[in-house]
């Protein structure tokens, strides 16, 4: 039987960040209070830090800049395939003409 990934509320992240912000526990301390990782509540300190308005989207959600890069990174993807098919074709032809 797998591992099935546990899930948390944004309201259980943001009460488990207000221990080490608010009531001063740290990382590891909160974590293990919690029954989590102290790194994991390190982390949404980070995502509640830096990007406040968007914070826990979850669920395959993307924030805008990362929904931009996962565009540039999938256009790139494709150009560089392309890139390798034009190659190929070119050694082709110059087969062809010889």
């Amino acid at each position: 039987m797998a591992n099935q990934r546990r899930t948390f509320s944004e309201e259980f992240k943001r009460e488990a960040v207000a221990l080490v912000v608010d009531h001063g526990y740290s990382y590891a301390a909160a974590g293990r209070s919690l029954g989590i990782s102290g790194n994991l509540i390190g982390r949404w300190t980070r995502q509640l830090e830096d990007y406040a308005s968007a914070t826990f989207p979850g669920k395959g959600k993307r924030t805008a800049e990362q929904q931009r890069i996962h565009e540039l990174e999938t256009e790139n993807r494709r150009l560089r395939m392309e890139k390798e098919i034009l190659k190929k074709a070119t050694v082709f032809f110059a087969k062809e003409s010889s």
